[in-house]
């Protein structure tokens, strides 16, 4: 299932992004498994609930694959286009998702926790969207974070780019809880078993409920703006360092 696996324990799914040489960034094998195995949950009716987790010890998911990242406007929007409905998907789901995050998730691998209702942390998980160390924004976390942080603490976050732990993670409403390291899969599994134990249809509804809104004009938005900042020097000299595991010279 792309470079996903999934696995059916009882009544709750685990979906395991799978490409730890890579720290399971958003590969294109990550994005069919992601979109698959939610899709798969969904349609399953034995299945309540979902958690999200990472494979290895450093991450949830760093990110875009930078090695494929576009070089043009016209190249970003169909990649914008192609990775915000993978972001977007946990938000569709009809049934709850846990993401149990396990290292670091930064930039796109942030946004695809947030999308989760619940966020489980690791004592040793790292929360961030550095987009801004590229020239770049965040596309769905800069639709969603607001709402979560408030929106100077939201500013901060993408202005600078720079990380916070599990434990500012919970202060801020992020994440639900933090979870010794070694525990997380299986405190993840606690969790969802006390919610698959609970009437389902209530469940979905509740989720349904709170997440009223959500989507429409605003990823249209995202779709259409994010391209124009590929138009600057600043990205390419984002890029450039980045690759080149140097500091930035923005002009």
């Amino acid at each position: 299932m792309g470079s996903v696996e999934f696995e059916k324990r009882g009544r709750v799914a685990v979906v395991t992004l799978d490409e730890p040489t890579k720290l399971n960034a958003i590969s294109m094998g990550i994005r069919e498994g992601v979109i698959e195995s939610l899709a798969r949950i969904q349609a399953d009716d034995e299945i309540r609930v979902g958690i999200l987790t990472g494979r290895g010890d450093k991450a949830f998911c760093a990110g875009a694959d930078i090695s494929t990242f576009p070089a043009t406007p016209e190249q970003a929007r169909s990649f914008i286009a192609d990775v915000l409905p993978v972001l977007e998907a946990p938000e569709r789901c009809r049934k709850p998702l846990i993401a149990a995050v396990n290292g670091m998730a930064f930039g796109g691998g942030f946004e695809l926790a947030i999308a989760c209702d619940f966020i489980l942390a690791s004592e040793r998980a790292r929360f961030g969207v550095p987009e801004i160390q590229l020239g770049l924004l965040p596309g769905f976390a800069l639709l969603r974070l607001h709402d979560i942080v408030g929106r100077p603490k939201a500013k901060e976050l993408s202005m600078l780019g720079e990380p916070i732990d599990a434990a500012e993670a919970v202060r801020l409403g992020i994440a639900l809880r933090t979870v010794e390291h070694d525990k997380l899969l299986d405190e993840a599994m606690a969790f969802a078993d006390k919610l698959a134990g609970k009437p389902h249809m209530a469940v979905q509804m509740a989720k349904s409920f709170y997440n009223r809104g959500l989507g429409g004009d605003d990823m249209r938005y995202a779709v259409d703006a994010f391209p124009f900042l590929f138009q600057t020097d600043d990205v390419k000299e984002g890029v450039a360092a980045f690759r080149a595991k140097r500091k930035p010279e923005f002009k």
